[in-house]
């Protein structure tokens, strides 16, 4: 073989090599254009609840704190609850949550 045809072959080969990376680029591409629509597409989350009732563990689940809807110390035993609701509940005795204040928010102190 002459050092043509190797040259040749041998730029025919990485050839191959590029499309088939330009195609893998071209795909990545496609599932991001992909992801981005689905995403203008997708709604925002609902803005959280007001109040929240955080209900203990076992049968019955009595309310066990009040919190403020945004409170970053809830768990995922809390339902949300109306203000009457949370007003009710601390005037029950149900504790109030020390990180939020529930009780300031809603002027109901002891």
């Amino acid at each position: 073989m002459s050092d043509s045809s190797v040259r040749l072959d041998q730029l025919r080969f990485l050839e191959r090599v590029q499309v088939r990376d330009l195609q893998r680029t071209r795909d990545w591409i496609a599932a991001e254009e992909q992801a981005l629509a689905a995403e203008a597409h997708r709604l925002p989350p609902p803005p959280p609840p007001e109040w929240l009732i955080e209900h203990g563990i076992g049968s019955g689940r009595p309310p066990v704190r009040v919190h403020v809807g945004d409170c970053w110390d809830t768990r995922t035993r809390c339902k949300p609850a109306s203000v009457d609701q949370a007003r009710r509940a601390l005037a029950e005795g149900v504790e109030a949550c020390t990180h939020c204040r529930p009780d300031t928010a809603l002027g109901v102190l002891d």
